[in-house]
């Protein structure tokens, strides 16, 4: 019997960690081979991609898709963790702050930017966790890491709260964007809710709880197989002959290069390999079995 593989648009509950979906499907489902794509505070809602089977080896390729989120954010309280969850360092009248103000705000960070972590984050220095060394009373020096946001607009206005859309690149810290916004502001701020719209292809207008999941007669109708999942990255397909050199880790000639890394695929669209340019050859990244993807 084949291996059941692809993804699951989860609509990850508050309150739970990413871990913790991941676990309860693990049990619920008899899964074997489980993870998911780009992490989400347990205090978030919204789109956790799972991978199953053979799909958790493209988790670091879906986790690159750009994202979209739904931020609101509570001017005048500075949080420790940045977010609601923390503990209160500072508190500040934000009523006179105008809408215009904001806005302004927000157009500075849009485009190409450098963002300090929170100490309460999964990134790891001197082989621990941050949150580890926050937990620890310990505050160290963050090195500010690239980003891109998209656009981040206003959609909703109530003061000290006001809510935003955020379209941004994979590794984006919400938490830390609003509390810049504070700064820039003069009043502080922090993170009061947070849903993933969307990541890549997957929206949470079409993800499901993971109640409903482990419900389902048959969940593997909800499977987004990987000609959808990465349809945004470079693909080619193979002929017969060339799908032999691949599947039997032997290169191929490489046609119409569109980048150091594409996605090939069988005619009848199932992936078949990720593929490594590397001096007019195309050399297998990654192999897949003939009936996993």
């Amino acid at each position: 019997m084949a291996e059941v593989s692809g993804f699951l648009n989860i609509n990850k509950p508050s309150g739970m960690t990413s871990h913790d979906v991941v676990a309860k499907l693990r049990r619920g489902l008899r899964i074997k081979k489980i993870g998911h794509a780009g992490t989400l505070d347990p205090m978030a809602t919204g789109v956790l991609v799972i991978c199953i089977g053979q799909a958790t080896r493209l988790s670091e390729y879906v986790m690159q898709s750009v994202k979209c989120y739904r931020a609101r954010i509570r001017l005048g309280i500075v949080t420790d963790t940045y977010d609601l969850t923390g503990a209160v360092l500072q508190e500040k009248e934000a009523s006179h702050i105008q809408r215009s103000q904001v806005e302004q705000a927000l157009s500075s960070y849009t485009g190409d930017i450098n963002q300090i972590p929170p100490m309460y984050s999964a990134i790891k220095q001197g082989g621990r966790k941050l949150y580890e060394l926050a937990r620890a009373g310990q505050i160290v020096e963050r090195a500010a890491r690239a980003v891109h946001i998209e656009s981040i607009t206003a959609v909703e206005w109530a003061l000290p709260e006001v809510t935003v859309d955020v379209v941004c690149s994979a590794g984006t810290y919400i938490r830390s964007l609003a509390y810049d916004i504070g700064e820039k502001l003069g009043v502080g701020a922090h993170l009061s809710a947070l849903t993933r719209m969307s990541s890549g292809v997957f929206h949470v207008a079409e993800a499901i709880s993971p109640d409903s999941v482990l419900l389902m007669e048959d969940w593997s109708t909800q499977l987004v197989m990987p000609s959808k999942a990465l349809q945004d990255k470079p693909a080619i397909s193979l002929n017969s002959e060339e799908l032999e050199h691949i599947i039997h880790g032997r290169p191929i000639t490489a046609h119409n290069r569109q980048s150091d890394l594409v996605f090939s695929y069988r005619f009848d669209g199932k992936l078949i390999a990720i593929l490594q340019y590397d001096s007019g050859l195309w050399r297998p990244h990654k192999v897949f079995s003939d009936d996993s993807l």
